[in-house]
């Protein structure tokens, strides 16, 4: 995303998320937890426009999504988005689907790598959240379940039928999205949903030990590769290579690739600077 900014200042109150940001690292808790983090309008809202500003901002280099008390995000509010899109005409609901797969257009491109740290329920819209992280850090009460038919509608959902078979393969895709089944944490880490399972009520601590590495990395490095990674997932083979040439090409004239020669040759750790 771009850098530039217009007249309007930085959010300094989100009213649906809580956000703390430390040395690089962004922490973005999702706050009801007496809904077990149910997303409402306002919710999908605020996390499209914080990604935006954040990403605009480049101070970020890692961001964790987290949930409050119980569990990580039990998808969209019953009362709030189902009940209340039950009223709404056909460009009103185009509308709020749209937003939807705007978020997690916004988790996949930002220029930061995205660490959800899933304990307890991921389900529906949660389930999508942390399927478009770059990193899933779950304990063992975690269990995702894409529940999109299970109310009558798609299961292809904000994008779920073009990430999941991209993490776990068709097969398992199929079985998800089809029948809405929830997956517990020692079946999603073996069907690579969950990137690092953790013991019991430290994913939250992993997920930040995690997100201080890759902030206290080489940031450009890090984007770059997370951009190439979504960019390539449909590229032929030739195109592809020819993306890495030209993004190699223009890394090994930045900064952080003389800076890790230097630090080669004076036997030191590299002081990355993320250009």
């Amino acid at each position: 995303m771009s850098p530039f900014t217009g007249s309007a200042g930085r959010t300094a109150d989100w009213r649906h998320l809580r956000v703390k940001l430390d040395g690089g690292v962004a922490t973005v808790t999702l706050a009801r937890p007496e809904k077990l983090n149910a997303l409402t309008f306002g919710a999908y809202a605020d996390l499209r426009d914080l990604l935006a500003e954040l990403s605009r901002e480049r101070a970020v280099r890692a961001l964790v999504l987290a949930g409050e008390g119980r569990g990580f995000c039990s998808g969209g509010d019953v009362d709030e988005i189902i009940g209340a899109t039950l009223g709404m005409d056909t460009a009103e609901l185009l509308d709020f689907n749209r937003m939807t797969g705007q978020v997690v257009r916004a988790v996949r491109e930002c220029p930061f790598p995205v660490i959800a740290a899933v304990h307890g329920v991921a389900a529906g819209a949660g389930a999508v959240l942390a399927l478009a992280a770059d990193f899933r850090v779950a304990d063992p009460s975690a269990r995702f379940a894409f529940l999109f038919t299970r109310v009558g509608l798609s299961g292809g959902d904000m994008g779920a039928a073009y990430l999941l078979p991209r993490v776990v393969g068709l097969g398992h895709a199929t079985r998800l999205l089809m029948l809405g089944e929830p997956v517990r944490a020692p079946e999603a880490e073996r069907i690579g949903l969950i990137s690092q399972l953790t013991d019991e009520g430290y994913a939250d601590e992993a997920a930040q030990v995690l997100a201080r590495r890759l902030a206290d990395g080489p940031a450009l490095a890090h984007a770059q590769t997370k951009a190439l990674l979504t960019a390539e997932l449909d590229m032929p083979l030739a195109a592809s290579v020819e993306l890495d040439a030209a993004t190699q090409a223009l890394l090994m004239n930045g900064e952080d690739y003389a800076e890790f020669h230097a630090a080669f040759t004076d036997k030191r750790p590299p002081k990355w600077r993320g250009k």
